[in-house]
């Protein structure tokens, strides 16, 4: 509703500003539907043709909305510069800044709950759709701001400007969460913090000697190791097993979500 409402106030005031912001808030909308199904699928427990799970579908949603975003600013982007040139009016200003209120209130309570559930739960497309709207809150304060100094002045040309702001203000959102979507679909390890927490709970163990080829990704919201484990050459098969057990469990409490898969091998001679 929300949606239809900035849309006809756009049309109704011909504010690029306002605009924007209906086309901003209608890509918020469809990704919301799109990360809705997203994580509904990546919910979804391993099966024979997916043994790793569906995690991955997460990050091709957040691709998929980061695409959106970077679209919707580059036509925003392109009628402000034409509305510059065409030196349209700007009418009904009380009406689009009250509209910018409401935009700003829904918007900042509604991003503030996803937020939550985004880290509780460790999604991507929740914390793209989060960011959507928190940046919604954003320009839709800007453009506030924007079409007050318009109704005090009548410099029309703040509103264009504006439109561009908030143009090149989505354009850098999307890229920032096309990189953070993309990158685990490219199975990039995991952040350098965790990766040494995971060789610090390696080296605690006492009966291992090193350790190799450790390995990290993250799909979706679940995380994925696999490392090559060193232990004396004396060390029996059951006693390798069950350190590479403990070492194992030791991570899962440490990290949620994650799967630890661990290859012993006898120290050399």
């Amino acid at each position: 509703m929300l949606v239809l409402i900035k849309g006809f106030v756009g049309l109704l005031t011909g504010s690029i500003s306002i605009l924007a912001e209906c086309i901003h808030s209608a890509v918020d909308l469809v990704a919301a539907v799109i990360a809705y199904l997203a994580v509904r699928v990546a919910d979804q427990p391993p099966d024979e043709a997916h043994t790793y799970g569906h995690g991955k579908y997460e990050n091709i949603s957040g691709a998929v909305e980061a695409f959106l975003i970077i679209v919707a600013a580059l036509y925003i982007g392109y009628e402000a510069v034409s509305r510059i040139v065409n030196k349209t009016a700007v009418e009904q200003l009380g009406v689009g800044m009250g509209i910018m209120v409401l935009s700003c209130i829904v918007n900042f309570l509604v991003s503030e709950l996803l937020f939550r559930v985004a880290e509780k739960v460790d999604s991507i497309a929740l914390e793209a759709d989060a960011q959507h709207l928190r940046l919604d809150v954003y320009t839709s304060l800007g453009v506030f701001l924007g079409l007050l100094f318009v109704y005090l002045t009548g410099a029309v040309i703040i509103d264009r400007l504006l439109g561009l702001v908030v143009a090149l203000w989505i354009a850098w959102i999307g890229i920032q969460l096309s990189r953070k979507a993309v990158g685990p679909l490219l199975d990039l390890q995991l952040p350098a913090a965790e990766v040494e927490r995971i060789a610090t709970i390696i080296d605690s163990q006492p009966n291992v000697v090193g350790f190799h080829k450790l390995r990290t990704r993250k799909s979706g919201h679940q995380r994925h190791v696999d490392v090559h484990l060193v232990v004396p050459k004396c060390m029996s098969l059951t006693e390798a097993h069950n350190l590479a057990e403990e070492i194992e469990d030791k991570i899962r409490a440490e990290f949620d979500n994650v799967f630890v898969l661990t290859h012993v091998e006898p120290e050399d001679e």
